[in-house]
């Protein structure tokens, strides 16, 4: 039986990565001041990020506790106290988000079009996301790869997702995320793609024609 979409796109649902779309990128002071938290020398950021990021992926795929994480960011195991604050500065950054993208997905919302979150995100990071207002308003579910236990762009992750829209058909299911590697791979699994590059007017175009037709505009 061929699927009718409910949508004049024929995109029934939509899978949202959270940072570099629905999350800001982290401020320069931001990182600044995690590195003065973790002591690093002054003028040294990029060792900083390239150390945080070379510990990232296992980190946020739950195989890392926070302090196996900052232990191999640090080259030490850091006190309680210094954990927590580094804990805390680490996901600030993340936790900014872009009003107008939340104000295109608010509309969207009113199409009851299913909305799925698959973010890369480790343990801490995920529960206060999920506590978050728009989390709760806008999403039917989100998956973070802590809980699943594996990263975009892992195949499994994007059909856990696909699983929690409820649409069976991935051609009327749009992903949308800011790294070209997470579309592709999506896109191999049948799922139409956004390369997010900053610019709401591209997910307004991909998905307000749906709202059109709910308001009869």
């Amino acid at each position: 039986m061929t699927h009718s979409p409910a949508s004049p796109t024929g995109v029934d649902a939509v899978i949202l990565d959270y940072n570099g779309v629905i999350g800001l990128q982290p401020t320069l002071g931001q990182w600044q001041h995690l590195a003065r938290l973790a002591g690093w020398p002054d003028g040294d950021l990029a060792s900083l990020q390239h150390a945080f990021w070379n510990a990232r992926e296992p980190y946020d795929a739950g195989q890392l506790s926070d302090l196996a994480y900052w232990a191999k960011v640090l080259g030490y195991h850091p006190g309680p106290r210094l954990l927590r604050e580094l804990r805390t500065a680490d996901t600030a950054m993340w936790t900014h988000t872009d009003p107008h993208v939340l104000d295109s997905l608010y509309r969207v919302r009113t199409a009851e079009m299913s909305m799925v979150l698959l973010s890369n995100a480790p343990h801490f990071l995920s529960n206060v996301l999920d506590a978050t207002n728009w989390r709760r308003e806008l999403m039917d579910d989100a998956l973070y790869s802590a809980r699943l236990n594996l990263c975009k762009p892992d195949p499994a992750a994007y059909e856990h997702a696909l699983a929690a829209t409820g649409i069976a058909d991935p051609g009327h299911v749009l992903f949308v995320d800011d790294r070209e590697d997470n579309c592709r791979a999506a896109a191999e699994l049948g799922l139409r793609t956004l390369h997010y590059t900053g610019q709401p007017a591209d997910l307004e175009q991909q998905l307000l024609p749906a709202l059109a037709q709910c308001t009869g505009s």
